[in-house]
């Protein structure tokens, strides 16, 4: 009867919307088709397969039938698979403008104010929070319809071996000078101090988090909202590129960076070859269940009142998709108490979880800083999120960077470029 129900609801919103699509059968009804791309060892993965696990057992019949999909694959693909036969009834999606924005513009997503009214979502994501789930008519986070729920935290700190540091004698750096002494201290020892990826996203979030240290507020909203002008020559990307090549040329990061992977980078430091790892939050299950042989630990960037995070990735709904009440049940539990409480245990930073029972040490800690990031207004986004198919030009020109190809000042202005086409477009 529970899915009959569900094919006649399914009918009747088509029916009142004016679409053309037929309502899924019965058999389409039994399979929700799930796609996320976090590694099985994540806080995030750990807490969605204990979801399907609820979700099934609350929804009799119904089997979910779960993809791992590659964050860059989907990066790229997603505006061509979303708009097929092929598209699932929820995936997760990176948010921003130049992703779940410009599938929102284009038509591809599901809008889900309705269902984040009734079911609660909006009280549970409150401020800044809200900010990456929602999109106006141009695709510009912030304001407009529901398109997706992120349902954690996250952003981006130093993780660190605290054996490496100990035997160079080396306190947690409180300040920047401190920090590029620490590094210094690493070179002398002819220790590379920083793990880096040049190839996918870590090394262009350092170089975004170099910008946000001599930035403030007004600067961030004009560069991720669109609330005012960027100068691609002002002293924040200045800063920014100058020091980012200059860090190559000091040994802080290896010129063999420039070819490396996110996983190249979180598998050399997890085997101890690095005292130090610039990324974000969603290593830090992984690192804790991976690590064994090391005491390690992390720290706001020194200097700096903000950093790259935001809520983390969202869960959205295909405009494609087949059976859209039964993604809307499965997001909900990802929501409940029982989800975030172990998203929390198992080194996540949820968004609605019961904090007395986060009991985990390290997990206490990652979520106490990121309250503190948030509490001082402090996240500031990722550094591809503006424009569309920003993330490759910013990959390649942080690249350019490393392998010392440009001049900072001829890299900045290949990240004008396509930055101010995209602001045109959207006739600000």
């Amino acid at each position: 009867m529970r899915r009959l129900a569900l094919a006649v609801a399914a009918a009747l919103v088509l029916t009142a919307c004016g679409a053309t699509a037929e309502a899924p059968s019965p058999q389409e009804a039994r399979t929700l088709t799930l796609w996320h791309y976090e590694g099985p060892d994540s806080a995030m993965a750990k807490a969605w397969a204990e979801a399907i696990r609820k979700f099934e057992a609350t929804h009799p019949g119904v089997k979910v039938k779960f993809e791992e999909k590659g964050f860059e694959a989907m990066q790229k693909t997603a505006s061509q698979v979303l708009n097929s036969d092929a598209a699932p009834d929820l995936t997760e999606y990176n948010k921003g403008n130049a992703t779940a924005g410009a599938l929102a513009k284009a038509g591809l997503l599901t809008d889900l104010s309705a269902e984040a009214a009734e079911r609660g979502w909006d009280k549970l994501l409150t401020g800044s929070l809200q900010t990456t789930a929602r999109y106006d008519e141009r695709g510009i986070m912030g304001s407009g319809n529901w398109y997706g729920v992120p349902n954690y935290g996250e952003f981006v700190m130093v993780y660190y071996n605290k054996q490496l540091f100990e035997k160079a004698g080396l306190e947690v750096p409180t300040t920047f000078e401190e920090f590029t002494k620490a590094m210094d201290a690493f070179v002398a020892k002819d220790q590379t101090p920083l793990a880096m990826a040049g190839a996918e996203y870590p090394a262009q979030q350092v170089f975004y988090q170099l910008a946000l240290s001599k930035a403030q507020r007004p600067w961030v909203n004009a560069y991720q909202l669109y609330q005012g002008r960027t100068d691609f020559k002002g002293p924040e990307l200045t800063y920014a590129a100058q020091t980012m090549a200059d860090w190559v040329k000091k040994g802080y990061i290896s010129k063999d960076a420039a070819g490396l992977k996110a996983q190249d980078m979180g598998d050399a430091f997890m085997a101890g070859k690095f005292p130090m790892m610039v990324s974000g939050s969603w290593w830090y299950g992984t690192v804790q269940s991976t690590v064994k042989d090391f005491e390690w630990g992390t720290f706001l960037w020194p200097g700096s009142r903000m950093a790259p995070g935001s809520s983390g990735n969202l869960w959205v709904v295909p405009e494609r998709a087949k059976n859209k009440e039964l993604a809307y049940d499965f997001i909900d539990i990802t929501m409940s108490k029982e989800i975030q409480n172990l998203l929390g245990n198992s080194g996540g930073i949820p968004v609605a979880a019961d904090t007395s029972a986060i009991t985990d040490p390290k997990s206490k800690e990652l979520i106490e800083n990121f309250g503190r990031l948030a509490g001082q207004d402090g996240l500031a986004f990722y550094p591809d999120w503006p424009a569309p198919g920003y993330y490759d030009v910013l990959v390649a020109g942080v690249q350019e960077l490393i392998n010392a190809t440009k001049t900072p000042q001829q890299v900045l202005d290949e990240l004008a470029g396509p930055y101010n086409d995209n602001l045109a477009d959207v006739g600000d």
